[in-house]
């Protein structure tokens, strides 16, 4: 039995091993908030964004605008913590929403569709060397590639594809729906990848419906190196 458990670890880093065959897309990520009045035309942005080829849109909820009335339906303290990551790479002194990150080291107004538009240009005009990924429902492996000082870290992201209409009823935007798109419900921390093949385990998804994509970035915020969805 432990022999054939590594011949087939030995057949995914063998697979993963070798140069990417397909192009990395644009990560853009949207921290938003339902407490939040400017927020409501992000999500209309996002629509747009999510709509290009070569983009994987994510929209990451953030808690900390529960306070002014209206505790957010999708807001998760991680969420909150992945924005406050990416403060000291992107130079930015403080979280706000909505704001957007471009393969992780490009920010923008989320309300500006115009200057998110000219980042998405931008990194997918960048040179990649990415890690060949290998991705199935329970299983990715990481193949080898350059990695960046300090390493980097391998995320699971899990989110629904189809739109989600919130009616708020208190705090800034009471009375007004919310249309958000590729809602996050999981983002999980699969381990970290030093530039040598790797394979990693796949926890089950929380819930049906659920599309995922893999991240591989610079550790503690930083830039998009390779992803993947499923």
């Amino acid at each position: 039995m432990r022999t054939r458990a590594l011949v087939i670890f030995g057949f995914w880093l063998a697979a993963a091993a070798g140069p990417a065959s397909a192009r990395t897309p644009v990560v853009v990520e949207l921290f938003t908030s339902q407490g939040c009045a400017t927020c409501i035309k992000a999500g209309d942005v996002m629509s747009s964004v999510a709509a290009k080829p070569h983009v994987v849109a994510l929209t990451f909820d953030v808690d900390y605008w529960d306070y002014l009335g209206w505790p957010d339906s999708f807001a998760k303290p991680e969420f909150t913590e992945r924005q406050r990551a990416y403060l000291k790479p992107l130079g930015v002194r403080d979280v706000y929403t909505p704001e957007v990150v471009v393969d992780g080291r490009l920010e923008a107004a989320g309300v500006d569709p115009d200057a998110i538009g000219k980042l998405i240009k931008t990194a997918d005009r960048a040179d990649r060397d990415p890690p060949q990924l290998t991705l199935t429902a329970t299983r990715l492996a990481v193949g080898t590639a350059r990695a960046p000082k300090g390493g980097a870290d391998v995320w699971l992201v899990r989110y629904d594809p189809n739109d989600q209409k919130v009616l708020v009823k208190k705090g800034e935007n009471r009375g007004r729906t919310m249309v958000e798109h590729n809602v996050v419900h999981e983002l999980t921390k699969l381990g970290t990848w030093s530039g040598r093949p790797k394979l990693y385990h796949l926890p089950k998804a929380d819930s049906d419906g659920l599309q995922t994509v893999v991240i591989v970035q610079g550790a503690h915020g930083g830039r998009v190196l390779a992803a993947r969805k499923l």
